[in-house]
This record gives C-alpha cells, structure tokens and sequence, in this order.
C-alpha cells in the first residue's frame, strides 16, 4: 500500500511540503529504474545520456533520497525517455488565505 505525502509527513514529523516532496520523488524515481529495466538501460548509458555521474545514477536508483534534487530526477526521466506531468488540485478543506 502506498504512503500519502500527509501520511508520510505526520510519520516522520515534516512539513506537508517535504512529504509531498519526498512522494514526488519516490514516484519518478520508480518510474526511471521500471522504464531503464524495461529498455535494458545500465547506469552508464543513463549517466551519459542525462549528464550526471553514473555514481550520482546508481545512488539515485537505488533510492537513496537525501541530497537528490528535483532537477537531478528529472534529467533522468528525460534520460530514459519519459516525460514528468504534475497536476495541481483545490484540497476539500480550503483555508483561509
């Protein structure tokens, strides 16, 4: 069963913020390794093709999260050739702005 971002947020005693971006990365992270397995990409040819050292790709696949930034992600979700899309909805309980 998948962890929420508020879920994992209220666990680890974040800000909402962080745990939606720890999801976030969590998901595209997922994405890349199911994608390089299906197209039978190594790191190398990863690293290569996003810039990034293959060290940088082989921690990043392996899921490790700290120090990863968004912008290192999504070099390799361009890398192996998928496409990143984030959809923005209004929450059920609105506050106050």
């Amino acid at each position: 069963m998948k962890t929420s971002a508020d879920e994992l947020a209220r666990k680890l005693k974040l800000p909402k913020a962080r745990g939606l971006e720890a999801v976030l990365k969590a998901d595209l992270i997922d994405a890349i390794a199911r994608k390089a397995k299906k197209a039978g990409l190594t790191h190398a040819q990863i690293a290569k093709a996003s810039g990034l050292p293959r060290s940088a790709v082989t921690g990043i696949l392996s899921g490790s999260l700290q120090r990863v930034t968004l912008d290192r992600i999504l070099r390799l979700v361009e890398a192996v050739g998928l496409t990143a899309q984030i959809r923005v909805r209004e929450t059920t309980s609105r506050r106050a702005a």
